[in-house]
């Protein structure tokens, strides 16, 4: 009996809408759920480990991986490259886990290009006002690189309309009960039509 192939999920959002926490919380409820583990020339921050949060390369390495056509999308944001490898994404895919890439809408527009098929989720803050307050509350970065952050956001939303599924994250547990449902309702209406009974009184019906 054949394997049912996974589902892809793409998630975006602009950075400090709390995509993370987001899928931190999802796959606690949904342990079947696996992250594809993206390339990045970024240094690690702290508490992120390789081969985990990322793999972290250099930036000859990465541009070689780019050059041999390994990653099913690639990007440069702030300075930094970032890419998920095409095969690891398809055997994931192929042994029937369903995949979630966490990626920009420049990766999410490659992406669909190849995986039409693919659910696409954008995680909208309830303001750009409580954006900003949220990137200042992590004490991470300084105010001119949260100034481009803002700015990169504004962009970045401009570009959720492209998306299947838009998620206001402004109540934490609401937004994941969103999250949790698309991925149980994706599913859903995938395997009631592969279904053999549907097949048969449905399908089968329809041409008898």
């Amino acid at each position: 009996m054949s394997v049912q192939e996974g589902v892809l999920f793409i998630v975006s959002a602009p950075s400090g809408a709390g995509k993370t926490s987001l899928i931190q919380a999802l796959r606690a409820r949904e342990p079947g759920l696996q992250v594809a583990v993206s390339y990045t020339t970024r240094p690690p921050r702290p508490g992120e480990i390789d081969g985990v949060h990322y793999h972290f390369v250099d930036r000859e390495t990465f541009l070689q991986m780019r050059q041999a056509g390994a990653f099913l999308e690639s990007a440069e944001v702030f300075g930094n490259y970032y890419g998920t490898a095409e095969e690891s994404v398809r055997q994931g895919l192929r042994s029937g886990r369903d995949l979630l890439l966490e990626i920009d809408w420049q990766g999410a527009r490659q992406v669909r290009k190849r995986f039409p098929q693919a659910v696409s989720l954008f995680i909208l803050p309830p303001s750009q006002a409580v954006l900003a307050e949220r990137l200042r509350g992590r004490g991470q970065d300084e105010e001119s690189v949260i100034a481009k952050r803002l700015a990169e956001a504004a962009e970045d939303m401009r570009h959720g309309k492209e998306y299947d599924y838009l998620i206001i994250n402004e109540d934490f547990s609401q937004a994941l009960e969103a999250l949790q449902c698309i991925l149980r309702t994706t599913h859903l209406r995938l395997s009631s039509h592969k279904d053999p009974r549907v097949q048969a009184l449905v399908f089968h019906s329809a041409i008898t």
